[in-house]
């Protein structure tokens, strides 16, 4: 066995900053994942050691196989085609082989002679690949094939730029002639194993390396079957599978959950396909924890438990998929804090950031392994309970977490206004956490007019309205529970809130209100997208929120693709940047239903059109976490961010909420209606159809169609007594 170690340079501990030495954009990387473990491959289907990145298979935080790749003739083969299917299922890359030269120097085989395809999947803890090789010509010698493999178990930390100064032990061995299994003891005492499996038999087999000599003389086809497996101590053996029956399974499963979340079609064809790769998305991330399904924030950074980003795509999609929203709310409710932890910035009744079950979380090197440093997580925890309980009449889920929602409040009243002055700030309780905890969390994303950064307790704008939100929907859900006291406690905390935000955080030169308060109370007068997220929640002033409006959508904003997340011309603007100057997808889908509540439809088209083309010219028409804040340029699409996740989340679920807003739609189980406010269609829509509405024991079909200047809303099936009900 070998110490492996490195020497150790941590990067600023408020950063946890992903390095790029290359760009993800450089290359096509095409993404697999099935629960806890996801693959991130090149477009030949292989990961290669030497190449610095995401690339290879992970289990629960750590890079299970770090090198996988197949040569043809000693050669690497020649790319025809590679796509990641419709539905997430599998990988089918199509090669050929170079010219292979024989012994004597001369071209033996003859490129494009041998066809090679290879379909790759994941099941359970399993990747599965079969090889077809097939020859068009006859093959006069035996042509070498040769798969090289390697297995680092490198952290997902240090595969994002993390140092360490020990690792634990690694060790590989034959256990059988056509199987190889590499061990890695951890130093937080986990052993993991990964074992590769071939059929048939390698002609030889080295603990690196499988070699066959494929007679494609006497038949023209031949396959190998791979199977790697991921082992861990604390886990289940993987199930025994056949390639086939693993692969039956798995789209069996991928096809019932994709029905949940619905079949919406268009006159347009192009977007349905981004409304079914978002699908399809949200389909791969919605993970099977201990605690439920729950979707995963993306690949390959955030593939793990993430409240923030589970709650904001849960409440982007509760109209048209509320299973969602209560398996959210369920396992958010199970890892809620009960104690003071300062070094996971825990308190009583924080709802949490990140978990994390890799070795570095596990040992402390990172604060992750259960992380409750976010100050938004939990207003929103309360405000998606109320918006799923309007959504379904669930009284009995949210009478089950109940106490988690009377916890979150007691916290926003206490820990989360520590000087109670009336607004929630945060503070990191650690200095290994992260320096800034709203959904901008980069340690540069709050700031003052001059660029100088803010100091805390920071008060953001966003989370204010956040928790003016909580206090209603709480107010709502006291009612309902027969709770009238603290229900009108709660509305009355929520409308002092409300008096005190439009007092402190409104800008009058501006226009807008604060990006945040700092730690003396000194207001960050910077134009940031936070505050369309006042729009969000309904804590704006109707004048206020026409300005809002107006301000967002202007070329300081708009880029003519998105909203950015600060306006060209601030301080810190970068349009290249994470935070000060970037598209997100999410924030544009959640301004846009702020837009919609207040009735500024014209500029919900806006945001809807702009992200809908940005989509159509993204590799699968899939939304990415971000993209860079250039103004649009014609004849050309948006400009990609470097190490952007995709799929990601809260960013597959903005078509969603983008089209709910301009429909004007909502769902209300109390009144038993469905309701359709001003609805709009967005330009490059001339129909929609919503086929399967579903409330309380109520079902609808439904069409929208343009007709001139109007929106005629039209039911082509019906069951139950659900009221439909279109104001103009």
């Amino acid at each position: 066995m070998n110490e492996l170690a490195r020497v150790q340079k941590p990067p600023p501990p408020e950063d946890y900053y992903i390095e790029a030495e290359t760009s993800l954009v450089d290359r096509p990387l095409l993404t697999l994942k099935q629960n806890d473990l996801f693959g991130v491959f090149n477009n030949h289907g292989d990961f290669r050691m030497a190449d610095k990145g995401p690339e290879g298979l992970f289990f629960l935080d750590t890079r299970y196989l770090s090198q996988f790749e197949l040569r043809l003739g000693r050669k690497p083969p020649l790319l025809l085609d590679s796509v990641v299917l419709d539905d997430n299922s599998a990988l089918l890359v199509d090669l050929t082989n170079a010219d292979v030269q024989g012994a004597d120097g001369k071209i033996a085989l003859p490129r494009d002679t041998v066809f090679v395809n290879r379909l790759k999947f994941l099941c359970d803890a399993s990747c599965h690949e079969r090889i077809t090789l097939r020859s068009y010509e006859a093959v006069p010698e035996l042509l070498p094939v040769e798969i090289s493999y390697a297995a680092d178990f490198a952290d997902l930390f240090e595969v994002r730029g993390e140092e360490r100064e020990r690792h634990g032990t690694l060790h590989v061995e034959l256990i059988s002639d056509r199987a190889v299994r590499f061990f890695y003891l951890g130093l937080d005492g986990i052993e993991r194993t990964t074992t590769v499996e071939f059929d048939p038999a390698p002609a030889e087999l080295t603990p690196h390396s499988a070699h066959w000599d494929v007679d494609l003389g006497k038949k023209d086809r031949a396959a190998i079957r791979v199977r790697i497996d991921c082992g861990h101590a604390e886990r289940e053996t993987p199930e025994t599978l056949t390639t086939f029956a693993a692969y039956r399974r798995i789209r069996r499963e991928t096809r019932g959950r994709t029905r949940r979340l619905g079949h919406i079609t268009s006159s347009n064809e192009l977007f349905d396909a981004i409304l079914r790769r978002s699908t399809a998305d949200l389909d791969m991330l919605l993970t099977w924890t201990e605690y439920g399904f729950y979707p995963y924030a993306g690949v390959p950074w955030y593939s793990t438990i993430f409240g923030r980003d589970g709650i904001i795509t849960a409440l982007q999609l509760v109209w048209n998929a509320p299973e969602i929203a209560k398996g959210v709310l369920k396992a958010l409710a199970l890892t809620q804090a009960t104690e003071i932890d300062d070094a996971a910035d825990a308190q009583p009744g924080k709802i949490v950031h990140e978990m994390r079950g890799g070795e570095m979380a596990r040992l402390g090197e990172v604060p992750f392994r259960r992380y409750y440093g976010t100050v938004d997580a939990t207003p929103l925890f309360v405000m998606l309970a109320g918006d799923y309980y309007r959504r379904t009449g669930d009284l009995e889920t949210i009478r089950m977490i109940w106490p988690n929602i009377l916890a979150a409040l007691e916290w926003i009243d206490t820990f989360g206004d520590s000087d109670g002055d009336g607004f929630v700030e945060y503070s990191r309780m650690t200095d290994r956490g992260l320096a800034n905890q709203g959904w901008k969390d980069s340690h540069d994303s709050i700031f003052h007019s001059d660029g100088t950064l803010a100091e805390g307790p920071i008060a953001l704008c966003e989370v204010q309205g956040y928790v003016y939100a909580a206090r209603r929907a709480a107010g709502q859900l006291a009612g309902a529970l027969g709770e009238r006291d603290r229900s009108e406690y709660v509305h009355a905390q929520a409308e002092a809130l409300r008096r005190l935000f439009e007092e402190q955080f409104w800008i009058d030169g501006l226009g807008t209100y604060a990006l945040a308060l700092d730690g003396v109370k000194e207001p960050c007068r910077v134009l940031a997208s936070n505050a369309g997220h006042a729009l969000l929640t309904g804590i704006a002033a109707p004048d206020r929120a026409a300005s809002v409006a107006r301000l967002l959508t202007s070329p300081k904003f708009f880029s003519g693709w998105g909203i950015r997340t600060i306006a060209a011309g601030e301080a810190r603007y970068n349009p290249m940047s994470y935070h000060n100057g970037s598209i997100w997808p999410h924030d544009n889908g959640l301004i846009a239903i702020g837009f919609a509540r207040y009735g500024h439809k014209a500029e919900v088209a806006r945001i809807f059109e702009g992200l809908f083309a940005a989509a159509s010219y993204q590799d699968l028409g899939r939304l990415p976490e971000l993209f860079c804040g250039f103004p649009r340029r014609p004849r050309r699409g948006p400009t990609a961010y470097p190490v952007a996740c995709s799929p990601q989340a809260w960013a597959a679920a903005a078509p969603f909420a983008l089209l709910a807003a301009s429909i004007g739609l909502e769902l209300d189980h109390m009144s038993d209606r469905v309701l359709f406010n001003d609805p709009s269609l967005p330009a490059f829509l001339d129909e929609l159809r919503l086929p399967d509405l579903t409330l309380a024991d109520s079902r609808l079909s439904l069409r929208l169609q343009r007709s001139e200047s109007d929106i005629t809303v039209a039911v082509t099936d019906r069951e139950g007594p659900a009221r439909l009900m279109i104001f103009k």
